[in-house]
């Protein structure tokens, strides 16, 4: 597995990734979902440069994109803030299980650490993402644009975190027009 950025060339196999990743049958508590609403918004962000292009990167075996990660750029009490919002995160599901995420988040991490990056704030999966050091964003002071929860609102902090960075979060634009 090659992990490099995303490339214009790569928005289809891009959007793809999402659309398959998301995609999910349905159960007597949900419907299903076609993975439209994540690939869509990966295209949003992308056309309204909201995309941090350095951060953005794609796993690719034997040519082909098999994972993808997005990270986006992000408002602290809504002003520009060294902070960026991971997702969201897409692997084909033949891929899933393989290590593809985990390679995915571990290589933009250290990325965003490297660019000055300092934090990185997700809606996410509780068992998931403490394995990358994600906690509680609201333990270091960051609130949630809605009340998902404490356990699901996470923050990474990385090497240029300091002090300071305290207020209410919010998503660029195209997470706001979101409608699940």
């Amino acid at each position: 597995m090659f992990i490099r950025q995303e490339q214009p060339a790569d928005a289809d196999a891009i959007r793809e990734v999402h659309r398959r990743a998301f995609a999910k049958p349905a159960t007597p508590d949900a419907p299903a979902t076609d993975g439209s609403l994540e690939a869509n918004l990966v295209d949003e962000l992308r056309a309204e440069g909201d995309l941090l292009p350095q951060l953005c990167l794609v796993a690719v075996e034997e040519g082909l994109v098999v994972g993808h990660v997005a990270m986006s750029r992000a408002l602290l009490d809504d002003r520009p803030a060294a902070l960026a919002a991971l997702g969201p995160l897409g692997v084909l599901p033949e891929r899933q299980g393989a290590g593809v995420g985990s390679a995915l988040v571990h290589a933009t991490l250290a990325a965003a650490d490297t660019l000055g990056v300092r934090g990185v704030v997700l809606l996410g999966h509780p068992t998931y993402y403490p394995r990358f050091g994600f906690g509680p964003a609201v333990d270091h002071g960051i609130t949630p644009p809605q009340d998902w929860g404490t356990a699901f609102f996470m923050l990474r902090t990385l090497g240029g975190w300091g002090d300071g960075l305290r207020g209410a979060f919010r998503y660029a634009p195209a997470f706001e027009r979101l409608d699940p």
